[in-house]
């Protein structure tokens, strides 16, 4: 699995990260977080607002910075 944060470098976007990174440890989930500050590649990604979180190639959350139980919900439910 690949997750990937999108973001200008803001506290909301190392915050989505940190819940992000916490998650993946408690789900046990094996996957590859990236975080993303390039604004060109946020723009490729088809992100409209940061901090975005994109898992799998799919947008998962944007403009918001969920809590780990939503983070770990949104990784639990995607397929794999």
């Amino acid at each position: 699995m690949e997750i990937k944060v999108l973001g200008g470098g803001c506290s909301n976007c190392k915050k989505l990260l940190e819940r992000v990174q916490q998650a993946v440890q408690e789900t046990a989930i094996q996957a590859d977080v990236l975080y993303i500050t390039d604004l060109q590649a946020i723009m490729e990604s088809g992100l409209l607002r940061t901090p975005g979180l994109i898992i799998d190639g799919k947008v998962a959350s944007a403009g918001r910075v969920p809590n780990v139980a939503e983070i770990k919900a949104m990784i639990l439910s995607h397929p794999q």
